[in-house]
């Protein structure tokens, strides 16, 4: 029976399946793999199911130069944590779980906008603290979403998603840009270039993380917002370059902004928390039982299929 290395906690039905197939050492921690970790991971096992922050990078398989492990295989869609070619040179596949994440991370991405247009996060600290006076007219005024122009950036499956909600749910007119060209963005969406989908009311990333995506979104692009404009990330935190954001909401540059991920989770910058305008979740993209259900009984099945020899089904 091979040996599975399952680094985070899973959701019972997972666990299920991979102790009934594998002999499964469940790693039962929060954090991400330590640097010893990453080395006895490949060392000590056949397979091993990674998620966010396990840092597979060139240098621990420069230091576990002949792996016992032969497959990664990554619970979640964004795989920049593991360096898929430097893997691939020492006979490790790497896969990953896309498609299974799409409509969940698509809805915290409306949350957000949601939430930060309405200032809702601000609102409940407002009434918690026990400083709501009664309604009045004027009171906590915001964005009213409906009929904008959002600017979605990154048009893969998520980017679409996004792009449905935004149309057929609010009315609002979509431009998107994105390095390939787009023929079906599954929605009445225009493709524009990057300056021109940065000055929408609504400013949306949705790329993936890479090394050609890092610090994508930095000053000189929050220079080409407009300043009522508001900026939601549901991507990967390294695709924006976090002192320019928070530059750029400090100085009034643009209205505020939504997050979901960060670029050195969990520590979150505390200039976020202080600004009222700043909408905050906790990685909270796939957080729902059956999602997270989907997604590790794809990872799963990418070992099982690496295990009887058959062509990987989310290899990348």
């Amino acid at each position: 029976m091979k040996k599975l290395l399952i680094t985070r906690r899973m959701p019972e039905k997972v666990l299920n399946a991979a102790e009934a197939r594998f002999d499964v050492t469940l790693r039962d921690s929060t954090e991400a793999l330590s640097p010893a970790e990453l080395r006895a991971a490949l060392r000590d096992h056949d397979a091993v199911l990674p998620t966010l922050g396990d840092r597979f990078q060139p240098d621990v398989f420069t230091d576990v130069p002949a792996p016992r492990a032969r497959i990664l295989a990554n619970f979640g869609v964004g795989y920049n944590h593991i360096d898929a070619v430097a893997a691939r040179a020492h006979g490790i596949a790497v896969t990953n779980t896309p498609g299974a994440v799409t409509d969940a991370t698509a809805d915290i991405a409306m949350t957000l906008i949601l939430m930060t247009a309405r200032r809702a996060g601000e609102g409940e600290r407002i009434l918690r603290r026990g400083d709501w006076h009664g309604w009045g007219p004027t009171q906590m005024l915001g964005l009213h979403v409906t009929g904008r122009k959002v600017g979605i950036i990154g048009m893969g499956r998520i980017g679409k998603a996004i792009a449905r909600r935004c149309h057929f749910g609010f009315g609002m007119e979509v431009v998107f840009h994105n390095r390939s060209v787009v023929a079906d963005p599954g929605a009445p969406a225009r493709q524009v270039p990057l300056h021109e989908a940065l000055q929408a009311d609504i400013v949306v990333v949705a790329v993936p993380g890479s090394k050609e995506t890092y610090h994508l979104l930095n000053a000189e692009a929050f220079s080409q917002m407009r300043r009522e404009a508001l900026f939601i990330n549901i991507s990967r935190g390294d695709v924006v370059d976090e002192p320019a954001l928070i530059a750029a909401l400090q100085a009034g540059q643009i209205a505020g902004a939504g997050l979901d991920v960060y670029e050195f989770e969990p520590a979150v910058p505390p200039q976020f928390m202080a600004m009222e305008n700043v909408t905050l979740l906790p990685h909270l993209g796939t957080a729902a039982l059956e999602v997270r259900e989907n997604m590790g009984m794809m990872a799963l099945a990418n070992i099982i299929a690496w295990d009887e020899g058959r062509p990987l089904p989310n290899a990348v």
